[in-house]
């Protein structure tokens, strides 16, 4: 009797073990390759140093005018539904894609996100981000816009002296309207949010004036800004789309380096030293820059299965 009792107790105990495995987060990129008129592609690492490229298209774009999909970002929300944003053109559209996903294969709920139709005169929007606030309990998405004549500029084309802007959701149906987001005195695009530690927030950004083209951080209390004392750049010229996550007490901030062509990384615990890793990480060709977002297992293990059955 006590055997039998120990024998099942094991066997829960196993049990119990392989679930939560089964449920453990894995690092998942979003993913597109050039010209963007393929689609959504994704990545994934277990360490998150090094990635490995899923085979297939999991969303076609439709949206717009120009039908393509750049820059795509996912978040997962407390439900475990993936949300996606992504920019639909280079220019004459005034919103961006949306769509939702319980798995990260079907994707349904597809419609644009009018969050510049308020602005007549918009060149863009691009490069719109994710990212949860803990402290509102809000889902913030930031992008980059062009009105030109609104702002001062440099040597910078009228058409191409972007700020940042936000809206808002808790239910993904209803957003609030758009507001200016960030205007550090520069055009500035590709910036992501992330919360460094309560009431500490960064935002790493792309300095896009001609003479720079490279990525900074700046600081703040409020996930909302405003975000000051901007630093000196962390990477070279030529340089943009930049995608965080946190590995043990680290954080790693990965990029395009497009004038390179090759993807690149840092590694920094403050935000104000930062350490190359190119040496330590594995970027599958043709990438190009999405959000890393966390995933179960479970999930990724669907989306490998269903990529061996496309293919």
């Amino acid at each position: 009797m006590i055997k039998k009792y120990y024998y099942q107790l094991i066997c829960c105990l196993g049990l119990g073990l392989f679930m939560n495995s089964c449920q453990k987060d894995v690092y998942m990129f979003s993913s597109f390759h050039e010209p963007a008129d393929e689609g959504l592609r994704y990545l994934y690492s277990y360490d998150g140093y090094n990635w490995n490229e899923i085979d297939g298209i999991y969303l076609a774009p439709t949206l717009g005018s120009q039908k393509i999909m750049r820059d795509p970002s996912i978040i997962r929300d407390k439900k475990g539904t993936y949300h996606l944003v992504w920019t639909i053109a280079w220019k004459g559209e005034k919103g961006i894609g949306y769509a939702s996903s319980a798995d990260l294969i079907t994707w349904e709920n597809q419609r644009i996100i009018p969050v510049m139709e308020h602005e007549p005169t918009t060149v863009n929007v691009w490069a719109p981000e994710w990212f949860y606030d803990e402290a509102t309990g809000e889902y913030m998405i930031i992008w980059a816009s062009t009105i030109p004549g609104r702002y001062p500029k440099g040597v910078e084309e009228e058409n191409n002296n972007h700020r940042m802007y936000y809206t808002s959701t808790r239910d993904f149906k209803t957003f609030t309207p758009t507001q200016l987001f960030a205007d550090p005195g520069f055009s500035i695009i590709d910036a992501v949010i992330l919360r460094k530690q309560k009431d500490e927030y960064v935002l790493v950004l792309k300095d896009n004036t001609r003479p720079n083209r490279n990525l900074k951080v700046a600081f703040s209390d409020n996930a909302k800004g405003p975000f000051l004392n901007i630093t000196a750049p962390f990477s070279a010229y030529l340089t943009e789309g930049p995608s965080v996550l946190k590995v043990k007490d680290e954080w790693l901030i990965y990029f395009d380096s497009y004038g390179s062509k090759k993807y690149e990384a840092v590694s920094t615990k403050d935000f104000k030293s930062f350490e190359s890793i190119n040496n330590k990480i594995h970027i599958p060709e043709g990438h190009k820059h999405g959000t890393i977002f966390h995933a179960t297992t479970k999930d990724l293990n669907k989306v490998l299965k269903a990529s061996k059955l496309k293919n």
